[in-house]
């Protein structure tokens, strides 16, 4: 699978299969029983794919996969790479905070502008917070190649037991 150099931070994919989503679901729970390598748990149509704790770091991926049915033989399967649900929610709200005190400083900016006093400050630090939106975009950027090699392996391990499934 070729990791594109996109601005796409979770990358995505979607694959047409020709079995129900039954068939799927129940490869990757035996799966589930034989694996090693890798944790996986299912919630009816969710399928989740983890490294064990041992093995992981900060920026250790996960992969989600959905199986929808399409018709009575097929059915679509949706997959998610991302990393661990805490880093996400960490990232997230660190953005947020930083939208918050942009929006903020740009109405404090803004108010001392119309009423003709000094502003340079407010400026100032919508700058610096600009900068910290790029640098937490490529410290995403760096999560996502730190977690390569790993997000090959999950994606090699689906392969492997969907083609196990198709036999």
């Amino acid at each position: 699978m070729a990791l594109s150099n996109d601005i796409v931070l979770r990358p995505r994919f979607r694959r047409r299969l020709p079995h129900t989503n039954e068939v799927v679901l129940l490869a990757f729970e035996e799966a589930r029983l034989a694996a090693t390598q890798f944790i996986i748990s299912r919630v009816d149509d969710h399928i989740f794919i983890r490294i064990p704790k041992h093995k992981q770091h900060f920026w250790s991926p996960q992969l989600h996969l959905e199986v929808r049915p399409v018709s009575e033989k097929e059915s679509e399967l949706f997959g998610l790479f991302g990393p661990n649900p805490t880093v996400w929610t960490l990232f997230m709200f660190l953005h947020f905070g930083v939208a918050t005190l942009f929006i903020g400083f740009g109405i404090w900016a803004y108010s001392n502008y119309v009423l003709d006093t000094p502003y340079g400050i407010q400026l100032g630090v919508m700058g610096l917070l600009i900068a910290l939106w790029v640098i937490f975009y490529f410290a995403g950027k760096m999560g996502k190649t730190a977690g390569s090699n790993e997000m090959q392996a999950l994606h090699a391990f689906m392969e492997e037991v969907l083609a196990g499934a198709f036999k």
